[in-house]
């Protein structure tokens, strides 16, 4: 695979560009003049860029299925760390498994550009990067680790739930509904009241946008500077239908408990916040929100790195979402 012809910012998907625009570098770079290719081949395309990619494996802590390598900022290229160091961004290549894996880094990419710039919703810091032979990759950054390398406390939502594979069994992220997730955020966030609406708006984001792997680990609250906690920025956002046959919510039970999940999906969003103690109001300009984008999210998809059937797959999923959406 060739290097791409860059004509959008690879970070913010803006048009004019061939490299970071001056606001991804700002945001996703602290302002420094990073290249969109990383000084190494892709995994597994030689034995000695393999042996790096091995080593560094064994010191990431983050679980999950993807393949995720730790790297951090020097001077001003992106590189992987070695023993001892404090990654400060995660690197996501094309993975090993799914259907068209190629296309998920700027799957994941899209949709974490369109949640900050089309929804605002808050998103860790994010871009796609290449490697010397082409190949992209989506890189993040972390934002439990300060740019001194220490660290703010994070614990993701199957761990306040106190859940492990060993007391609930291998498919413990998936257990429950969303509602359980509220019910947590009260017991631990005293601004609850603030952090409520923002969980919602992500909620109804991934029904729009197809991701059916929102689990318990894909949300979590984070240290705040005053020694508080408030919910983090969203993270691993992506249409997984796309790449796998899955379901339109992660969590076993849906939305909501089998008893209050009834009738169409609209009505349930409005059930999920009233449980969830969000006013009526608060929830109408949510939905106003989240439904009037088309737009924009056509223009961004169309600036973005997909192949271009990629491309009308992903649009057209979200408009079949959409409609489901604003059913009366």
């Amino acid at each position: 695979m060739s290097l791409p012809e860059i004509k959008y910012c690879p970070g913010t998907l803006s048009e004019g560009f061939n490299t970071y625009s001056r606001t991804a570098l700002k945001r996703v770079f602290q302002a420094k003049k990073v290249h969109h290719v990383l000084p190494y081949y892709s995994p597994t395309s030689n034995p000695e860029t393999d042996l790096l990619f091995d080593e560094n494996r064994n010191r990431m802590s983050i679980s999950g299925v993807q393949e995720k390598y730790s790297v951090l900022l020097d001077k001003n290229k992106i590189r992987l760390i070695n023993e001892n160091e404090q990654g400060t961004y995660i690197l996501k290549p094309i993975p090993g498994a799914g259907k068209k894996p190629d296309q998920m880094p700027a799957n994941e990419h899209l949709t974490m550009q369109i949640a900050r710039q089309v929804y605002g919703i808050e998103t860790a810091e994010n871009a796609l990067i290449f490697f010397k032979d082409g190949t992209p990759a989506y890189i993040t950054k972390r934002f439990d680790v300060k740019d001194d390398g220490s660290k703010l406390a994070q614990d993701d939502f199957a761990s306040l739930a106190k859940r492990t594979p060993q007391t609930h069994g291998e498919h413990y992220k998936y257990l429950g509904n969303y509602l359980d997730i509220f019910e947590l955020m009260r017991n631990y966030l005293t601004t609850y009241k603030i952090e409520a609406p923002k969980l919602l708006r992500i909620l109804i984001f991934n029904y729009l946008f197809s991701n059916g792997d929102a689990h318990f680990k894909n949300f979590s609250i984070l240290e705040t500077p005053f020694g508080d906690y408030r919910l983090s920025p969203a993270y691993d956002l992506l249409n997984s239908r796309i790449h796998i046959e899955d379901k339109d919510f992660a969590l076993d039970d849906g939305l909501l408990p089998r008893n209050l999940a009834q009738g169409k999906i609209g009505l349930q969003f409005a059930k999920l916040a009233e449980k969830a103690e969000i006013s009526e109001k608060t929830f109408q300009d949510i939905m106003a929100l989240m439904i009037n984008k088309s737009d924009l999210v056509e223009k961004m998809v169309a600036a973005s790195f997909l192949n271009d059937s990629t491309k009308r797959n992903y649009y057209q999923s979200f408009q079949g979402r959409l409609k489901q959406l604003t059913k009366a």
